[in-house]
């Protein structure tokens, strides 16, 4: 495996790649001449609660340079921040992202307050944290390419691309996909380096950010289900060195189970949270008319009030999260699957052949690998000789991740959040993407030694005055768009323009994905 160092120039140019793609995002946004005003916001049917208190002179100075980040579910978080759980549909947002920005505005933003009012401060909280976040998970996915790909330039230009993702706005606005793929790939690499203790930590607060954080918890089940077949595959030679079959299955399954009790715990603290807020006994409470007003226009439930319970506090497992999804949203199985959807499928068509390309690409690379689930020893003499990249077996289990997303997102899930959803939840998108440049791209073989061409393939000529120092494969692509192949064009173009044009419509409230 190859070693990931704190002077490792590869990861200085991640972070400072990451931090000018975020700047450059935010310069954007905020650019009213290109934006706000050649293209007017959209009239959304989207929340939109009133601005209480009534906006002064610094409130309005953040939202014009700031308020392309705080549209649609964008609202909820702030909202949620401000003002709690007011709202039943609030609750399909979970609490970790809300709380970390109410930390922020109230405890370092705290001097602002004679400034700004506490939107102001929340919102900024959001970009700052967001930004944060973005640069911490392209380093936290560079160091997990290292030690899953095993080849240090894969890994470089994957991590590269992570901040050029098609799911950027949603990396720069108040949503809590940035701080979720952060903890999500650190948690993936800190499993990988044996720490799991730590890895689970991390995917426990992951879950508190986004529900299917609950997903996270396969790695651990497949980790030690996969460390219990290899101890059943040992040589007979050791077989009497081995302690009984119970004592092997508790040794790995009781871990296995506290890291997935660990990982599901914030996801039901919250629903019991909601359960005691909504189908409890309604505490007082001071509810501002403006917001009153507002649950009744558009028929918003508050805390049961007038002592009505929701529906769905009589279910067996009364959990909100799924009510709410179901009945505000219409999320089920097949129920996206309508003729007027078609634009949104269109949405969700480069994201999806692209997931489903990286799966049929790894399966017929290791079609035997795949049949074992992964779970079949390698002799010596085979591990020493596996391959390195995108179809090495350490892969497989990310893969499945990814295809368990991407299937579960296409049919049960509003199609066109497949782009954010694969995203910030799986590295299989930039790897995939990463893998299909390094083999294809002539431009990249004549690199330096970190992206030396593939097996196979020839090595061309360095360019003049090259010193073999560590530069941006990235920027030399874009550099060079017009002589790279049609591939390399059309992957540098899924990210760019969805990067772009995101950024252009989500900012004035337009449809995105």
């Amino acid at each position: 495996m190859e070693l990931v160092s704190r002077e490792d120039p590869h990861l200085r140019e991640v972070a400072r790649f990451a931090v000018c793609c975020r700047a450059l995002t935010l310069l954007l946004q905020a650019s009213p001449a290109l934006f706000n005003l050649l293209i007017p916001d959209h009239a959304a049917d989207a929340f939109s609660p009133p601005r209480l208190p009534e906006p002064g002179a610094g409130d309005l100075l953040v939202e014009r340079l700031l308020g392309g980040l705080s549209r649609w579910d964008a609202e909820h978080f702030l909202f949620i921040a401000q003002r709690g759980y007011l709202y039943e549909h609030n609750c399909a947002f979970l609490p970790l992202y809300p709380l970390s920005l109410r930390a922020l505005a109230q405890g370092a933003l705290w001097p602002l307050q004679q400034l700004l009012g506490l939107r102001s401060r929340l919102l900024l909280s959001a970009v700052l944290l967001n930004s944060l976040f973005s640069v911490l998970g392209a380093a936290a996915l560079y160091r997990l390419g290292c030690a899953v790909l095993r080849c240090r330039r894969v890994a470089f230009l994957a991590a590269l691309l992570f901040s050029l993702s098609p799911a950027n706005v949603f990396m720069a606005a108040a949503y809590s996909e940035s701080m979720f793929a952060c903890l999500a790939f650190s948690a993936m690499w800190q499993l990988e380096k044996g720490q799991s203790w730590l890895s689970g930590l991390l995917f426990s607060l992951a879950s508190g950010v986004r529900a299917n954080g609950l997903i996270n918890a396969g790695f651990f089940l497949y980790s030690h289900g996969k460390r219990f077949a290899f101890q059943l595959q040992v040589g007979s030679g050791s077989v009497r060195e081995l302690p009984p079959l119970w004592k092997q299955l508790l040794s790995v399954a009781a871990p296995a189970v506290l890291a997935c009790a660990g990982i599901f715990l914030p996801f039901a603290l919250f629903q019991y949270y909601s359960y005691v807020r909504f189908c409890g006994p309604s505490p007082e409470q001071s509810v501002p008319q403006p917001l009153l007003q507002l649950a009744l226009d558009k028929g918003y439930r508050l805390a049961a009030t007038d002592g009505a319970k929701p529906p769905w506090c009589s279910q067996q497992f009364p959990v909100i999260y799924s009510y709410i999804q179901d009945v505000y949203w219409n999320v089920g199985f097949l129920r996206y699957f309508e003729l007027r959807q078609i634009p949104n499928f269109l949405l969700a068509l480069p994201v999806t052949l692209l997931g489903s390309w990286a799966a049929w690409t790894y399966m017929a690379a290791n079609p035997r690998h795949c049949l074992t689930l992964g779970l079949e020893r390698r002799r010596g003499e085979e591990e020493g000789k596996a391959r390195a990249g995108f179809c090495c077996p350490a892969v497989f289990v990310y893969v499945v991740h990814a295809t368990v997303l991407l299937v579960f997102g296409f049919l049960c899930m509003h199609v066109q959040v497949l782009t954010r959803f694969l995203g910030s939840s799986s590295p299989i998108l930039y790897w995939f993407s990463a893998h299909l440049l390094h083999e294809h791209e002539p431009l990249l073989w004549s690199d330096d030694p970190s992206t030396a061409p593939p097996p196979g393939k020839p090595p061309l000529d360095k360019p003049p005055g090259s010193r073999g120092t560590c530069g941006n494969p990235v920027v030399r692509l874009l550099r060079g768009a017009a002589s790279v192949t049609p591939l390399s064009k059309c992957v540098l173009g899924f990210f760019l323009s969805y990067w772009l044009l995101g950024l252009v419509l989500h900012c004035n409230f337009l449809p995105w994905t």
